[in-house]
């Protein structure tokens, strides 16, 4: 028996490039800001120095690690060639994974490797929304109008 129904309930809904964008800039504010606090607290907290010797890390690590963090978030949040923001979310997804495993490797609980797994977490969502949201740049097209040429015929 077919649904009489023009638009039945269970059919998900479109996601249109706005609602892709907004998501984009939403997750990847939290993101950047989660990153930013934790570059602060290496850079500016004692409690989390100690935690890097906790881990088994020399003291510099620490500072270049806090910069770089710096540096990926502005190649993140600036319009930069694509190649950029690639490098940075890769470099953002290794520092993330060392995290994890450096906790879990010297026993630590929840407590200490939890904002790691939350911040991976707001990683993928903000990577992934990139990516959708570089495919449907490249796929758009303006809407033709009438008695305009085609967008593509003008270039």
């Amino acid at each position: 028996m077919e649904s009489t129904l023009q638009n039945p309930a269970f059919v998900a809904a479109k996601i249109t490039p706005r609602f892709t964008a907004i998501a984009y800039w939403i997750v990847t504010v939290l993101f950047c800001l989660q990153m930013g606090f934790t570059a602060y607290a290496q850079l500016r907290l004692p409690q989390v120095a100690q935690s890097f010797i906790h881990l088994g890390f020399p003291a510099y690590f620490r500072v270049e690690l806090s910069w770089a963090k710096l540096i990926g978030i502005a190649l993140i949040l600036a319009p930069v060639p694509a190649r950029f923001k690639e490098w940075a979310y890769a470099g953002f997804a290794i520092n993330l994974a060392s995290a994890l495993i450096a906790h879990l490797s010297v026993g630590d609980g929840p407590e200490a490797w939890g904002w790691a797994a939350g911040t991976s977490v707001l990683w993928g969502l903000s990577y992934l929304s990139w990516r959708r949201l570089q495919v449907t740049h490249e796929n758009w097209r303006p809407p033709e109008r009438e008695g305009e040429l085609d967008y593509i015929a003008r270039r």
